[in-house]
């Protein structure tokens, strides 16, 4: 299964709601609280987040198994551990930037 879940945007900008994902030192705004399910990503100087992952938007995609979503794939980032019981990867593919997400449960949105 691949269910569409966001369209990614980097800024510079502080929006209201941010979370912080330590892991990839980036500020996230919920998609689920934009009419257009956009999430805004603020990236912290020293993120690790490079290239494609940072500079270009993304499109998410809800997956059962993310070795499956990224298997023979461009992985640019990833797979980590965005909150507790959510794993996500980037891949490059076609000149964009996708991004995975297996959830263990609902709770597991960084935002919720």
């Amino acid at each position: 299964m691949r269910l569409f879940q966001h369209v990614g945007v980097p800024t510079t900008e502080s929006h209201p709601g941010e979370v912080y994902v330590a892991e990839t030192k980036v500020w996230v705004t919920s998609p689920d609280d934009h009419p257009q399910h956009i999430e805004y990503l603020r990236f912290e100087p020293d993120s690790p987040v490079k290239g494609p992952a940072r500079d270009l938007p993304h499109m998410a995609f809800r997956v059962d198994s993310l070795a499956d979503a990224i298997g023979g794939e461009n992985v640019i980032l990833g797979p980590f551990e965005a909150s507790p019981g959510l794993q996500v990867a980037f891949i490059h593919k076609d000149g964009a930037v996708f991004e995975f997400m297996e959830y263990a449960s609902e709770s597991a949105l960084p935002w919720r």
